[in-house]
């Protein structure tokens, strides 16, 4: 049966997209952790940092391996990994409960760095979701605590078919996200009938999808969220296209398409602003789904940082634009906005 949030349940869970912290990101900040250095792990998320604090879990897409090990898959054009000596902190201090790791990133490094991310993560009482040392481990959803509740999470990525897990070979959670597609019904269904049976609050689908700067999902991809939505999942956590799309609420459910990139080191493009995008914050409250929470953030220098003046603008008017076509209400909320889901 889907999860069903108790009625005295208070949460504040918040959203970001694609974490890459590998490459120079990477060379920023490794060391952090070391004994005397002037930076910190928790440098990285800059001045979003309280507001993290303020949260009661934070869930991201990891898009690099944490490992200082394994050897590069041949024939890829970039390469993201990350050192956990200084990455595993970082996320730790920003309260990240889940992490997916279904994304076209995680095998850079081969099986021996996928490996010691997930166990790096474990560790430090993370839950990973949507990779693995096999096909069923790939798939297996994560529960994750925030505050009150307790949080169910399933990963899945219709990018890098090469990178998918086999019977016997580690890779990732990889399928065709179409819901007319037998093959793929039979396996949500699957993996949905595990989470549930864990008896977690809330379900969140964590889905690495579609083309690189999309502004605007595809038909397949809102039958899809919107059919994972009638299975009982709750919220729909989209990535993969490095820039902000809209969000739909349907049925009172936050379907958030594509938050864009929340730190890396990518190559800003022009008129696209892959450098700008959101933080989303899921407000539960007295067992409802109350609203969403939008909080404006940029990119610079290899950090986080909360958006502010023009920019900040910048984005309130694109999520506002790109949302529209879906009918979203969305409210003027400070520096950020504010989406109802109660009313819906």
């Amino acid at each position: 049966m889907p999860a069903r949030v108790r009625e005295d349940a208070e949460a504040r869970i918040g959203f970001g997209g694609d974490a890459m912290v590998g490459r120079s990101v990477d060379e920023r900040w490794a060391g952090s952790e070391s004994a005397g250095s002037s930076r910190e792990p928790a440098g990285v998320w800059g001045s979003t940092l309280p507001a993290l604090g303020d949260l009661d879990g934070l869930v991201l897409n990891l898009e690099c391996a944490l490992s200082t090990r394994g050897e590069r898959t041949p024939d890829r054009g970039y390469y993201f990994r990350a050192d956990p000596g200084w990455a595993v902190p970082a996320l730790e201090a920003a309260g990240t409960a889940a992490v997916s790791l279904a994304n076209n990133h995680l095998l850079d490094f081969g099986p021996t760095a996928l490996g010691d991310t997930v166990d790096h993560l474990d560790r430090a009482g993370i839950a990973t979701a949507g990779a693995g040392h096999d096909r069923a481990a790939a798939f297996e959803p994560a529960v994750a605590s925030a505050g009150d509740l307790d949080v169910g999470v399933i990963a899945l990525t219709d990018q890098s078919r090469s990178y998918r897990a086999r019977r016997d070979r580690a890779g990732t959670a990889w399928l065709p996200l179409d819901r007319d597609r037998a093959e793929t019904r039979k396996r949500v269904d699957a993996t949905l009938e595990a989470v549930y049976r864990r008896d977690p609050d809330l379900v969140v689908a964590s889905l690495h999808w579609g083309p690189n700067w999309a502004v605007r999902p595809s038909p397949t991809q809102r039958r899809f969220a919107r059919w994972l939505v009638d299975r009982g999942v709750d919220v729909i956590h989209g990535h993969s296209a490095h820039v902000i799309q809209g969000i739909e609420v349907y049925r009172g459910r936050p379907i958030c398409y594509d938050l864009g990139d929340y730190v890396d080191d990518y190559v800003v493009k022009d008129g696209l602003h892959n450098d700008r995008s959101v933080r989303v914050e899921l407000a539960v409250e007295d067992g409802r789904f109350d609203r969403l929470h939008v909080a404006p953030v940029e990119i610079v220098d290899e950090r986080v940082r909360a958006a502010t003046g023009d920019v900040a603008a910048w984005i309130r008017e694109r999520v506002r634009t790109l949302s529209a076509a879906f009918g979203t209400p969305v409210e003027r909320e400070g520096r950020g906005l504010s989406i109802p889901l109660a009313k819906q």
